[in-house]
Formats: structure tokens, sequence, C-alpha cells
């Protein structure tokens, strides 16, 4: 199957529902796709062999990427946050590119459009299907840039059929009601924002693109547009409940549902969310781009279940990243390569139609029984729900013994002073690694290293308290709120230098 079938049936299905933008002035199903088709004579026009997003969220995005595959091109959505540099070199990799941007100064020698132009260019176009795909689903649907914060970054990519199994295995054909409307923040750069147009256009929601997040204009729009469910990254989510204790207001009655992922989240910070929106379902969401999203999910009632138990065990769940999906496989591998016990740290692995795990650069990473390794160390306790402690790069190797960060972060996190924190393996030459602790504390707490120290010393051993604690007005994230380490690690560095 193609993503292009995937829009085809909510333009046939429903070609009068309101699908992207404002609800009085977005496109319909029928009005994306004939604004995608009119795309896919530009792009055949320019000859490119590859399509590349660098912009914004809005209606130009999922104009441009579903123009791309009715065109039979692969579509790369660029971080336009890079530096000159990086993108520089990421636009060199691409053989015959078309570049869609408003900067186009930024990219180089290559084929340009603005973001303006090309949507108008694809709005004049007539809507007809060229026929320059043959509906290969295993053709490149989609590349998505990784991170590269140990390496260059590489080029992961999705086909079709990995992002169409993702969507069939996960979302219902129109199950959205009339009036659902959806906010995303995320920018289309990240696996997120593919998915969650996928997604919800499948199932006949409104996408409400909201371009640069404030909890404020968010809130704001919620409320304007009726939205009733919404995708965050857990910044976020921070700086949702920090507006909202603010105002001194009540959450937006019509949410009914708000997901969050793509790192971790502070305990403080859920419990005031859940308290926050009462009549709101929070879903955990547990991906990579490798996976084509999703592919382990806490849902609603285990949210509230944990919440209001008093058994440690079940409320040790809101710390969890649910169960796995239908469609795929999970497991836990231990350091000998078997299927840990339950409870057992290891590494995490999946297997499903969805899974690609495979680079430009780097060919396929699935073994030969379709296992993929996604790099993250975590456990699955006997009920299933699975419990990721971070990247394997993260570990701390103090000693000899191993840390992971997570564990020490989950006990600090407790601690009633405790906004956020995070916890990194800093360069030691008597230990090899010591550990940090970055705190962001609540507003109003006064800085205490030994309170904080004593208190992780009662619950973990003392060879997991931090040799150091750092006190911060925020954490460094991406702008998908992962936790920028390296950058904690070099601060720490940087001010120990200072020091001496």
């Amino acid at each position: 199957m193609n993503l292009t079938m995937l829009l085809d049936m909510a333009a046939e299905g429903l070609p009068d529902r309101m699908l992207i933008g404002d609800v009085a002035t977005g496109l319909s199903g029928e009005q994306l796709r004939n604004r995608a088709l009119g795309g896919s004579s530009v792009v055949a026009e320019s000859g490119a062999d590859v399509v590349v997003f660098l912009g914004g969220n809005g209606p130009a995005f999922p104009v441009a990427l579903f123009a791309s595959a009715y065109a039979g091109r692969p579509f790369l959505p660029v971080n336009y946050r890079l530096s000159d540099e990086q993108l520089l070199e990421i636009i060199a990799r691409q053989q015959n590119p078309l570049v869609i941007t408003d900067t186009p100064e930024r990219v180089g020698d290559v084929r340009t459009m603005t973001v303006e132009d090309f949507v108008a260019a694809a709005s004049a176009a007539d809507p007809v299907d060229l026929g320059l795909t043959d509906f290969d689903d295993d053709a490149i649907a989609v590349l998505l840039m990784t991170s590269g914060t140990t390496a260059a970054p590489k080029s992961a990519v999705l086909r079709h059929r990995h992002l169409t199994a993702y969507i069939l295995g996960s979302v219902e054909f129109a199950s959205a009601e009339p009036g659902d409307a959806t906010i995303v923040s995320v920018p289309p750069y990240h696996i997120a924002a593919v998915a969650n147009l996928l997604s919800n256009m499948y199932a006949g929601r409104r996408i409400f693109y909201l371009d640069a997040f404030t909890a404020v204009e968010w809130l704001n729009h919620v409320r304007a547009q009726s939205i009733t469910q919404a995708m965050v990254v857990p910044t976020m989510l921070v700086r949702i409940v920090e507006e909202l204790q603010h105002r001194g207001e009540d959450a937006p009655t019509s949410l009914r549902s708000i997901s969050y992922g793509g790192a971790k989240i502070s305990p403080h910070v859920l419990a005031k969310a859940l308290e926050l929106f009462k009549d709101t379902g929070f879903v955990n969401a547990y991906g990579l781009t490798e996976t084509a999203s999703s592919i382990a999910v806490l849902g609603p009632d285990d949210h509230r279940e944990a919440m209001a138990s008093s058994d440690p065990a079940v409320r040790a769940r809101l710390g969890s990243v649910g169960r796995a999906l239908p469609a795929v496989e999970i497991e836990v591998l231990d350091d000998d390569g078997n299927i840990a016990a339950p409870g057992v740290v290891g590494d995490i692995v999946v297997r499903g139609e969805q899974v690609a795990g495979e680079y430009l650069e780097a060919g396929s990473g699935l073994d030969a029984g379709g296992w993929f390794r996604t790099r993250d160390r975590g456990y699955i306790d006997d009920e299933g729900f699975i419990f990721v402690q971070g990247r394997a790069d993260d570990t701390i190797i103090r000693g000899g013994e191993n840390i992971a960060p997570s564990e020490v972060e989950a006990v600090l996190g407790e601690h009633e002073s405790v906004n956020d924190c995070a916890v990194a393996g800093v360069p030691d030459e008597e230990w090899g690694q010591r550990i940090a602790a970055f705190v962001v504390l609540e507003p109003g707490a006064a800085p205490d290293e030994a309170a904080l120290r004593d208190f992780i010393r009662a619950k973990l051993r003392s060879s997991k308290t931090p040799d150091e604690i750092i006190f911060l007005e925020e954490l460094p994230t991406t702008p998908t709120g992962k936790v920028l380490r390296r950058n904690l690690v070099q601060m720490a560095i940087e001010r120990n230098f200072s020091r001496q």
C-alpha cells in the first residue's frame, strides 16, 4: 500500500470534512488531495529526484509530503534550526534535489522554490494523477535525519509499506467524530509530525498547526479551535501546566486526549497535569524514527489506575511507556543475547511490519530474525509494561559499575523540591566517570545539595549518589524535548575547570 492511497481514502470517504488548518478556512480532504496532485506536477516538472522541505509547521507540509508521494519522489523534511554548515552537508548528500524553503540563501546552488510559490503553483495546477508512481510499497516515502549526537547524522529510510503498516495497525479509518480536531506543535522534520499527519488524516480528524509553540498560544488556540486531541513533548507539557497554574484556570474542557512522548517526564509534572486535566485521557507513546512512530502505549486507563493505586508496583507504571502495540513484538535481551526475565534490564529490541531500521548510508539494521536493536536499555515487568531506562550510550560507568541515569533521575524526581532533573556521566581521572545531577527546582525551593544527596542515598546505594549537583533554571533540550546530555556534560566540565 502507498501513502497516496491513504489520502485517496480520506478524500473520497470524507470529501467535505475539514482536515487541515482553521475550522473555517482550512482544507477539506478533497482540497488537500487536489493540491497534492497539483504539487506532484510541480515536482515532476522540476525534474528533481528528491523533495527537501526546509520550513515550519503549516498546510504546506502535508501538501508537499503528499505531492512527493504522488510524484514518486522521497520526501525529506530538514531541521531548519541546523547551522548553515550542517544544512549544506545534508543538502550536498542529496541527488538532484528540489528544496522548498523560505531561506534559499542557506542551501547553496541547488534548485529551490519558496514555500509560498510552491503552494501557489500546486493550487493553480490541474489536480490530475500523472501516474508517476506504480504504487510500489517498497519505494522510499520519507527520509528523516537522525539526531547525530555521537556521529554525523544518518538518513533513516521509511518506505511506504512501513508507514502504511503503522497506520493500518493502529488507526481505524474515519473513526474521528466530525468536530474532532488536534493541535500539532512538533516540527515537520520529526517522525511524530509525519505520523500525526497520516494518522489524523486517516481517522478524519482536523489538524491545526502551531508553528512556534508557547504555552499561551497553545492554550488560546486549543480554546478557540475547540481542540479535542493534542500531542506534546514533555517540555511543552511543563510549560502548559505552569501557565495554567499561573492563570489559576482550569484546563480547556474540549480536550479529551493528550498524548506525550519523545523524552522522559517529571513525575511531579505528570501528577499536576493529571490533576489539572481531570477529564482528559493521557497517553504516553514510545517509538523511534526507525520504527515509523509508536511501538508501545501507556493508555488513559493505565494512567488513572497507576495514579490512584497504593501498590508501589502499579504506581511505578506511570514511569513506563506502556505495553507493545498489537502489530509489533518487543523483547528485552540480556547481556548474553537471551530474552531477559521480567524485571531484568537489557537491550530493547522490536520486530514488526512497521519497523524499518534502515539507513541510506549504512543499509539495514535488522538481524536475520527481523529484530531491530533500539539502542535503548530497559526492562519489562511481569504484566508486560515496558520501562525505558535510557540510551545505551548514556550509561554511566563509575569505577567499573554500570549506572543507568534514569534510575537516579527517578529517585531524585520524587523529592518535593525538584521540578525537573537529568543525570549524566562526567569524565573523571580516578573513577572513569563521576555522576553529575542537574536539577531544576520547584518555584520557591532553596538549593540544598546535602539534602538531595541524603534523599538519594536513602533509596539507592551510595555509589549511585551524585558526586555533584548543579542547579539550573531549565534543562537544555532539543525542540522535541530530549535532554541534551552532551551539553550538560560540557557544562560540568567547564564549571569544574573554572574552579581550578
